[in-house]
């Protein structure tokens, strides 16, 4: 048996959704408002909230919920943490999946809503001047949805060191010949290093190179998790452990350790890397979750996927370019170039 939560107002048993603008639980039935200081104490309450057991069965790896309002199956994979009743809307919180190992220590909450998204969609297509005409006109929204993604933060001390190849050159002229000397140098450098808040990925559904994207995160405005801010949104939990991040964010020190120090070899010619090795001091991760508004657009039969920082409103995606219009803007520069280039020729006296 599974646990399902959902949160109920007091005033109208109305389901209660986590509001990006007032930073509180809201209840979009009768108005009905609550912080979120007061729903953790709620929370601690018997009775106060729903928190029903629901029959979940595994079909693969598919899990089937039984929503407690309406009685219609909710379906999910094995990472699904938060989602909603395709029935009734009643959005509800696979406790299970957000509790004991997979209980995330931090939660940085929407503070953007979901009109801030199809605005942002808007604007952010209107600056795509090679995309087709139609493309702009006629591609439909088909589904916004508001998604936590579980990330890896990473706090590490290393002990870093690099050799490198350096070279200087020496150019001189006797009579009529040019003489150049190049001398090369073995260089080593070591130090500390400190890195904070490293983000990997923690869900092998979310592309990396998306997420990357829509960074950075301001993790000064994390808060505590509750359950409560994933009502009315979607959310998975990690399915990329510790250990494999911590494979990823090595080699991430690695690269920057080896960039820094590189940048202390000075004076010289040219500078190759030879080897860089890290000793990794103290390593400590947190479990996280990011807000990411995803968009789906549908633009002759094909789907277009755009996704927004639920924080900064960075926004990102990829659009279909018009060949006719980027040939335009070649022949315009070959028609530039041979204007410029005739009258050169005409000042030459080469036409």
């Amino acid at each position: 048996m599974a646990e399902l939560m959902d949160y109920k107002c007091p005033a109208c048993s109305g389901a209660l959704e986590f509001d990006p603008a007032t930073q509180k639980m809201l209840c979009p039935f009768c108005g009905s408002s609550y912080d979120m200081e007061e729903l953790r104490e709620k929370d601690a309450q018997a009775g106060e909230w729903t928190s029903a057991k629901a029959e979940e069965w595994d079909d693969g790896n598919v899990a089937v919920y039984r929503c407690e309002s309406c009685g219609g199956e909710i379906v999910g994979d094995e990472t699904t943490a938060a989602t909603a009743c395709p029935f009734c809307g009643n959005p509800v919180v696979m406790a299970g999946k957000v509790s004991g190992e997979f209980k995330p220590e931090f939660v940085l909450p929407f503070q953007l809503e979901k009109k801030e998204a199809e605005q942002k969609l808007k604007q952010y297509l209107g600056k795509k001047k090679f995309a087709p005409g139609a493309f702009l006109r006629e591609n439909r929204i088909k589904e916004i949805r508001g998604l936590y993604v579980p990330v890896w933060l990473y706090d590490s001390d290393i002990h870093a060191a690099a050799s490198f190849e350096a070279t200087r050159k020496r150019t001189w002229t006797q009579g009529d010949t040019e003489y150049t000397e190049t001398s090369y140098y073995d260089v080593y450098r070591e130090g500390d290093m400190s890195f904070a808040n490293v983000p990997v990925d923690g869900s092998t559904k979310m592309p990396e190179d998306l997420l990357e994207s829509v960074e950075p995160f301001d993790f000064g405005k994390a808060v505590p998790f509750q359950t409560a801010y994933l009502a009315g949104y979607l959310a998975d939990k990690y399915d990329v452990s510790m250990e494999t991040g911590a494979a990823r964010v090595n080699e991430r020190m690695q690269k920057s350790a080896e960039d820094t120090l590189r940048k202390t070899v000075k004076n010289f010619d040219s500078v190759n890397s030879r080897s860089t090795q890290i000793q990794l001091l103290r390593g400590v991760a947190k479990y996280v979750l990011y807000p990411v508004w995803m968009l789906n657009t549908v633009y002759r039969g094909e789907t277009y996927t755009f996704a927004m920082n639920g924080q900064s409103g960075k926004f990102v995606g990829n659009v279909p370019v018009d060949g006719g219009k980027l040939g335009g803007l070649f022949a315009g520069v070959a028609v530039g170039s041979a204007a410029v280039l005739f009258v050169l020729g005409k000042l030459l006296g080469m036409i």
